[in-house]
C-alpha cells in the first residue's frame, strides 16, 4: 500500500480509516460530479491499481452505481496483507497495531467481509510475482466474487512484480483487457485508431 505523493497530512487523516474514510470522499465527489452534470450516472466506472485498487475494492462493496470495475494488485483482506507483503511494518502503523492487536480495525476496512453487497462486473489483474500486494489477495477478491455471482474476470502476469515491467507485452495486455472490459460491462465507448 503506497501513499507516495498524498502527503503528510493525507497520511494522518486515512490513519484508521485507510479505505472507509477516502472511500466516503470518492463518493461524495462522485455524487458533486453528477449533481452538477459533469459525469452521466449511467456510464460510472471505477478503477485503480495498487492502494487505487484498495480503494476500488472497498467502493464496490459500499455501492452499485458503478457499471463496472477495473482493480489490480489490490487488497481485499488485511491480516493476510500483513502477513506476507514485503512492507509489513506499513499495516501496523496505518491500524495501529498489530492484527490482533487491533483486530476490529482490520476487519472493518477489509472489503472481504462486505462482499456480499457487491454487484459489480469486476475485471482483476494479477502481477504473478508480485511481493508488495501478495496475489493471494486477488484471488480471494476473485473467489468471493465467483461465489457470490458476480460477473468477474482474472488475468495473471506470469514472474511480474508489483510494478509490471519486465515484459512489455504484459502492459500491453493489461490495459487492452481493462479497456475491452470497460466497453462490454461499463457503458463506454473506447475509441481505437486502427
Amino acid at each position: 500500500m503506497y501513499f507516495i505523493g498524498y502527503g503528510d497530512e493525507f497520511l494522518q487523516g486515512v490513519r484508521y480509516e485507510i479505505l472507509s474514510r477516502p472511500g466516503k470522499d470518492i463518493l461524495s465527489g462522485v455524487d458533486a460530479l453528477v449533481r452538477d452534470g459533469i459525469a452521466d450516472s449511467t456510464r460510472l466506472t471505477v478503477g485503480g491499481y495498487s492502494y487505487g485498487s484498495y480503494l476500488t475494492n472497498w467502493l464496490i462493496t459500499q455501492t452499485t452505481r458503478f457499471n463496472a470495475a477495473v482493480t489490480g494488485a489490490g487488497s481485499v483482506e488485511h491480516v493476510a496483507d500483513w502477513g506476507l507483503s514485503d512492507e509489513p511494518i506499513e499495516g501496523v502503523y496505518l491500524f495501529g497495531g498489530y492484527p490482533w492487536q487491533v483486530p476490529g480495525l482490520y476487519q472493518q476496512e477489509s472489503a472481504i467481509f462486505q462482499m456480499d453487497r457487491v454487484h459489480t462486473p469486476t475485471h482483476i489483474v494479477v502481477p504473478g510475482g508480485d511481493t508488495r500486494v501478495p496475489p493471494v489477495e486477488n484471488f480471494i477478491l476473485e473467489r468471493a466474487l465467483h461465489s457470490l455471482n458476480v460477473t468477474t474476470k482474472l488475468i495473471i502476469l506470469p514472474g511480474e512484480s508489483h510494478d509490471i515491467g519486465s515484459n512489455p507485452w504484459h502492459e500491453l495486455i493489461k490495459i487492452r483487457e481493462e479497456l475491452k472490459w470497460l466497453e462490454k460491462y461499463g457503458n463506454v465507448t473506447v475509441s481505437s485508431k486502427k
